[in-house]
């Protein structure tokens, strides 16, 4: 007696797949785990308008046939009959949703394309019905040569007629394979051939949805909205320069009064040169640049709230791609711009463990939010305030191009490391769009003062502690008279030390110094700078009233400053990042490592700099 055929439901997450499950089988359903993987298997009968008996089996959610879970690799087994005590499926029933057609046809592509007979349920008709969106099942019937019947599987709708297409495409029960259809296997390609179907199968749509296809044609297309990315950023790191010159003007004037104010209420000496020239100086020139990084992550958080993120994730997958990763690693290595932390806690999400564990390695690469304040000072040190067109400044291009380049050494890396000590196969990636929405000011301010939060509670904790500590360490022992308190004192000795070093790749006595305290975290570089100059200022009331970025001038020269700048674009400068990789990766080889290669990747990225500035004349 032979087998009742086999019918696999088929369709991406959240499609309505268990509910049309549910609905065809009823009570008669059975429970189990596929062989070799604890992935369930729910298998169920049902009997066709004939009488015939029918498998049906409801395959696990997937978005492509390149698996990138265990979910999906059973999916692609059992429709591809490579699944161990699995027989090939004798039709397909591949379940859409409606309302999300672009987005689901991708996966449909690929299934049709095996060959096995297939329906198509366009299920969660009555959603999209709903929502303004009417749908010509017999338009998408045609363009993919294949039966399409419309469902509502939660209402029992369209059950008899989608029972009626599966006995006319099963026959006599023999499986007839068609050739294979040629699908794109790039994801762009994939993605906007579904739009094209998708739109010629709408009879009516309410405008918003029409607005968004069109705006979706410009922000996905692979040239135009890489463009419009880099063009987004660009304008970002212009914004956080012009518009945060007038408050941090305000910041640097309320704490040079505080400075003011101490030195004429205490008398000179331990306790005022503590409040003075550590505390105040070394927090105080890390607080000013608040501005800077609340604009920045403004921006952010829009593009966040709008749902133009999520593109922006899948525009990035074809270049993630190039290096051996894909789209899911840019969620990651987006947090990593406000903090690698996060950013490498969010790894978790991606499925393959060598491309997680590349993700991990590289998210120290991304400019995060305490390089900022060494960036701007330096910046606004030697970089000139000049416009080089409308809306285009110089400095705001320089950080621009500090960005771009932790980006692209992180591709480089990714790159080397996914074709030695993580090579693996690649894998695609596929993701639900958002609809575009404007964003809620509330929520933009709760996400702004939360940074502003994190910000100064570790300006008022991590920094000002290491700065008093490198106060004391600058102060103690007493340099005799007539020599400099900095290099006499044990920190100057410390860094006296670090300097033999250093001073190949162009960094002087107070660079040297201001990298240790900096392992606590990278802004300390500045309150470290600014701690040194305000001890060696002492009693020079000129030279007191000078800003951090004035002194600097006066002492570094520009491919000296270039090659700190480069120091901080790659330098894993946050022992807090370390500590997270070793928990991520149960283990201190990877965060070993982790250190190794940043800091030879700085002190070669420095080196160069300094050396090609030196050898131009600059």
């Amino acid at each position: 007696m032979n087998p009742a055929p086999l019918v696999a439901l088929v369709g991406n997450p959240n499609a309505g797949k268990s509910a049309l499950f549910n609905a065809l089988t009823g009570a008669r359903q059975k429970v189990g785990n596929y062989p070799g993987v604890t992935v369930e298997r729910k298998s169920g009968r049902m009997t066709l308008a004939d009488g015939r008996p029918v498998e049906l089996v409801d395959l696990p959610g997937a978005y492509s046939l390149d698996p990138g879970s265990p979910d999906e690799a059973v999916t692609r087994d059992v429709v591809m009959g490579s699944q161990s005590h699995e027989r090939l499926p004798s039709a397909l029933i591949v379940v859409l949703d409606a309302g999300n057609l672009d987005n689901h046809l991708r996966f449909a592509f690929q299934l049709i394309a095996l060959g096995l007979p297939v329906i198509v349920a366009l299920n969660m008709i009555d959603m999209a019905e709903r929502d303004g969106l009417k749908l010509d099942p017999e338009v998408l019937s045609r363009a993919l040569g294949v039966p399409v019947v419309s469902t509502v599987a939660v209402r029992k709708r369209g059950l008899d007629e989608l029972k009626a297409a599966l006995s006319t495409v099963l026959g006599d029960g023999v499986i007839k394979v068609r050739p294979s259809a040629d699908v794109p296997e790039d994801i762009v390609l994939l993605q906007r051939r579904a739009r094209q179907l998708s739109m010629a199968a709408t009879i009516s749509e309410t405008p918003v949805r029409r607005i968004t296809h069109l705006i979706d044609t410009v922000v996905l297309h692979p040239v135009g909205g890489l463009l419009l990315l880099i063009a987004l950023f660009f304008v970002i790191f212009q914004a956080v320069f012009a518009w945060s010159e007038a408050p941090i003007g305000w910041i640097e004037a309320l704490f040079a009064q505080m400075q003011g104010g101490v030195t004429a209420l205490l008398p000179e000496g331990f306790f005022r040169s503590l409040l003075v020239d550590g505390i105040i100086a070394g927090v105080g020139s890390v607080v000013v640049f608040l501005p800077q990084i609340l604009i920045l992550f403004f921006f952010i958080l829009l593009l966040e709230a709008s749902g133009y993120m999520a593109r922006a994730a899948f525009l990035m997958d074809r270049l993630m791609a190039s290096v051996g990763l894909n789209g899911r690693a840019f969620i990651p290595l987006l947090s990593s711009f406000a903090c690698a932390i996060p950013g490498i806690m969010a790894t978790r999400t991606i499925d393959d463990p060598k491309q997680r564990l590349t993700t991990i390695l590289i998210a120290p690469l991304m400019t995060c939010s305490a390089r900022l304040p060494v960036y701007s000072v330096i910046i606004g040190a030697f970089i000139p305030a000049r416009d080089l067109g409308y809306g285009v400044g110089l400095q705001g291009l320089v950080w621009f191009a500090l960005y771009l380049a932790g980006i692209l050494g992180a591709m480089i890396v990714a790159f080397v490391f996914r074709h030695t000590i993580a090579k693996g196969a690649n894998s695609g990636f596929l993701m639900e769009m958002p609809r575009y929405q404007m964003p809620h000011i509330k929520d933009v301010a709760i996400g702004l003062w939360q940074r502003a939060w994190v910000f100064l509670r570790r300006a008022g904790t991590i920094i000002m502690m290491v700065t008093v500590v490198l106060w004391l360490l600058l102060s103690f022992p007493k340099a005799p008279e007539g020599q400099s308190q900095v290099e006499y004192s044990i920190a100057g000795r410390i860094a006296s030390g670090l300097e033999v070093i250093v001073r190949p790749i162009g960094f002087n006595h107070e660079m040297a110094l201001a990298v240790i305290p900096a392992m606590a975290a990278r802004e300390v570089a500045v309150s470290a700078l600014a701690t040194v100059y305000s001890i060696e200022a002492t009693g020079d009331d000129a030279e007191t009233e000078k800003s951090l970025g004035e002194r600097l001038q006066g002492r570094w020269s520009l491919p000296t400053a270039l090659a700190f700048l480069m120091w901080f674009v790659f330098a894993p400068q946050c022992l807090s990042t370390i500590a997270v990789i070793r928990r991520e990766t149960n283990g201190w080889k990877w965060p070993i490592f982790a250190l190794a290669y940043l800091f030879g990747l700085a002190y070669v990225a420095a080196g160069a700099t300094f050396w090609g500035a030196t050898a131009l004349g600059l």
